[in-house]
């Protein structure tokens, strides 16, 4: 029976079961797209990709990447884990700790650091294409999370690949107190073709910067353990808004506490925009029957 290389690697951690899982179908060449979804049904995790040979020179390999209900143009933390894989089952390597991955969005630029615990990888997000949120969604996103007081700011729509409706609360325990209607979350996705909502708040431990919510139920995910779109999408924000001046240009972000995890992501940002990255773990590697 006919079989491919499968990993499951645990992204933005160190520690196996600690950060967001993604499932890595290696050199998917010949699965069609209704296969491909039908396998990211079946994996059930937030995201599960498709590792394919580049289809142009400015690349060193392309990339699909489903959630269990459509495929996506982009994703943080399955490009990274994705990356991971690529590296540890030599489908491709980095030349001068740089790659290229093509996907729906375009092609993704990674550099992967050598550090004293592993390989750092970080991508570049791509350029951010940003909109205000009208009044009546914003009574719709603080219904929906319970909210009785009024963002910090004004909330934003952020593109990224995948779009995400972005705001900040007073703190890390406003964000950890959280308990949305997801069918409200739902519906407002929907309404403003967004894949979910990304909440931070200003943390209070001294690792982390801020601490991050994702909820993304319109995809069949009601929270995103560590999200990479939404943490580029919160970096986006803050070079949007001026608020990197306060929350500053390169921290650490903790996400995933509320679902028995504790994922760490790296955020820099600059004048040419925002880059995110983390370390990646295998936690599951052997080979998948697709036949």
């Amino acid at each position: 029976m006919p079989s491919r290389r499968f990993k499951q690697v645990d992204v933005f951690t160190g520690k196996p079961f600690f950060g967001n899982p993604v499932a890595v179908v290696i050199d998917a060449t010949g699965l069609n797209t209704a296969e491909m979804q039908r396998i990211a049904a079946w994996t059930n995790l937030s995201e599960t990709t498709f590792v394919l040979p580049a289809s142009s020179r400015n690349a060193d390999y392309g990339l699909r990447i489903f959630s269990p209900k459509q495929e996506l143009p982009f994703a943080g933390h399955p490009t990274l884990g994705s990356a991971h894989a690529v590296i540890e089952s030599g489908f491709a390597l980095p030349h001068d700790g740089k790659l290229r991955q093509e996907c729906l969005a375009g092609v993704i630029d990674l550099s992967v650091e050598d550090t004293a615990t592993g390989k750092r990888i970080f991508l570049e997000a791509p350029d951010a294409k940003i909109s205000a949120v009208d009044d009546h969604n914003v009574r719709l996103m603080q219904i929906a999370l319970g909210l009785t007081r009024p963002f910090m700011h004004p909330p934003a729509r952020i593109d990224v690949g995948v779009v995400w409706l972005v705001a900040e609360l007073a703190d890390s325990k406003a964000v950890a107190a959280l308990e949305p209607e997801m069918n409200g979350l739902s519906k407002l996705s929907v309404a403003t073709n967004a894949a979910g909502i990304t909440i931070f708040g200003k943390s209070d431990d001294e690792f982390s910067r801020l601490h991050v919510r994702s909820f993304a139920p319109a995809l069949g995910v009601a929270e995103d353990p560590v999200c990479g779109s939404g943490n580029a999408s919160v970096g986006a924000y803050l070079l949007h808004t001026g608020l990197v001046k306060s929350h500053g240009s390169d921290f650490i972000v903790r996400q995933g506490m509320q679902v028995g995890r504790d994922g760490q992501v790296s955020v820099r940002i600059d004048q040419h925009g925002v880059r995110i990255g983390g370390y990646a773990i295998t936690c599951v590697d052997g080979t998948l029957r697709t036949e």
